[in-house]
């Protein structure tokens, strides 16, 4: 009996144990559920990432989640890169100037920028001495590149200093970009300031021809401080043609030598001191006055040479002025006879014509700089074309800077309505402006 008392006990005992051990299996279960499972199923049921989870994914798990994520984010940034245009980078600070400020300019804007005028174009004045109120808003309306000032303007140092410096001013306030005020002052017989305000006068160039290369800078050096303290800072000079035809008299003892190879050294050395000086220089008249027989002030002009003999006489001075780093080629109101250069289809003279600026000047001669025309008010072209009917054709031909159109304001209203037309492309206006913005930048800017 007491043997299967303690039987039973056992076995009871036994079940005892048993249900104990799931009581406590089944309460850590209920805990892990609790403390573990639960809140991760609530976690993802909200939304929110289980980063222990991801952790723990496989490999394919986790490349279909990059996946997806990157189509997303790759389809935002395709809908962004659309609607937004990536800023290009210019290592050149000039180029990155240009760029920026072309970058915010109206049509209007640019087409002003290509022309250098009298300041009583721009006021309508008879004679302008000083610059004010008017000059102020003209140039408000019409924000041109620069003016240039003859000897009626100048009355003495002190006027001149003061009109220059306010119209500097507002050409800044206007637009932001530099102004030039621009005189004609080669010394000798063409000599504004010297003649008007007393500033160094000298000679004309011809006679220093035998003292050579450092007189020649010096000479010109000495201009250009002169003027350049005046509040001038671009000087039509020095003159690269050659004194070739004795007969020639619009030149004549304005050329620096009657030998080609000479004029060539000493117009290089005198770009140098005029840059020097403080100005911008301006060689001129290409492709070479100095051999005609008329003056294109008054009538047409001809030069009766075949290229190939330009290219080893007339074209050597300027050449040279370039390799010097001359801020402008001025190109004249002169025909060639050369049939590679003149049609009876296109017989314009060298500043409308394509052939000359952009295959002679540009192509042959790898000028890359900026091209001004001659006044358009001179009678070679004034004479036979209108002032819109000339600047287009400059334009077209290659110019970046026409100078004084007998009538201004047509001349632009004109270029704006050809580019506006489709006859001109916005483009090839923007890439004379480029070439004037880098060129203020590097004289008027940097330093």
């Amino acid at each position: 009996m007491s043997g299967r008392n303690n039987k039973r006990n056992k076995t009871i005992r036994f079940l005892t144990g048993v249900v104990v051990v799931d009581i406590i299996a089944i309460i850590a279960i209920i805990f892990v559920f609790v403390k573990f499972i639960k809140p991760a199923n609530k976690d993802k049921a909200s939304g929110k990432k289980d980063v222990t989870a991801t952790e723990n994914v496989s490999d394919t798990s986790y490349e279909a989640e990059v996946s997806d994520i990157s189509t997303d984010t790759q389809d935002s940034t395709d809908s962004f890169v659309e609607e937004t245009t990536e800023v290009p980078v210019f290592d050149d600070p000039a180029v990155a100037y240009a760029e920026d400020m072309l970058s915010k300019m109206s049509l209007h804007e640019k087409v002003c920028q290509m022309f250098i005028i009298t300041p009583e174009a721009a006021t309508g004045y008879y004679v302008v001495t000083e610059a004010g109120e008017t000059s102020k808003q003209a140039l408000v309306d019409y924000p041109v590149c620069g003016y240039i000032y003859f000897a009626q303007n100048l009355q003495s140092i002190e006027q001149t200093k003061t009109m220059l410096a306010n119209v500097k001013q507002y050409g800044m306030d206007t637009n932001g970009i530099p102004f030039f005020t621009s005189v004609d002052e080669e010394g000798g017989i063409v000599a504004r300031c010297a003649d008007k305000l007393g500033t160094t006068s000298f000679n004309s160039m011809y006679y220093y021809r035998a003292e050579g290369t450092e007189t020649a800078y010096n000479n010109a050096y000495t201009i250009a401080s002169d003027i350049s303290g005046l509040g001038f800072n671009l000087d039509f000079a020095p003159v690269a043609d050659t004194w070739s035809n004795s007969a020639n008299t619009v030149i004549g003892e304005r050329a620096y030598s009657t030998d080609y190879q000479e004029a060539a050294d000493l117009v290089a050395a005198a770009t140098k001191g005029f840059n020097d000086g403080g100005v911008v220089s301006c060689i001129k008249h290409f492709p070479g006055h100095g051999d005609t027989m008329e003056d294109s002030h008054k009538s047409a002009a001809y030069i009766h040479k075949p290229l190939a003999d330009l290219m080893g006489e007339d074209y050597l001075p300027f050449k040279a002025g370039i390799e010097a780093g001359t801020g402008m080629v001025m190109v004249g109101h002169l025909y060639l006879s050369d049939a590679d250069i003149t049609s009876s289809e296109d017989n314009y003279p060298a500043s409308l014509n394509y052939k000359v600026i952009t295959g002679e000047l540009r192509e042959k001669l790898g000028y890359d700089g900026v091209v001004i025309t001659d006044s358009l008010a001179m009678g070679a072209i004034s004479n036979y074309y209108s002032s819109g009917e000339a600047v287009c054709l400059s334009v077209k031909a290659g110019a970046d800077i026409m100078l004084m159109p007998a009538d201004f304001k047509s001349a632009v209203d004109a270029l704006e309505q050809a580019v506006e037309s489709g006859e001109i492309s916005e483009e090839r206006i923007d890439e004379s402006v480029r070439r004037i913005l880098i060129l203020k930048y590097n004289f008027l800017i940097k330093d």
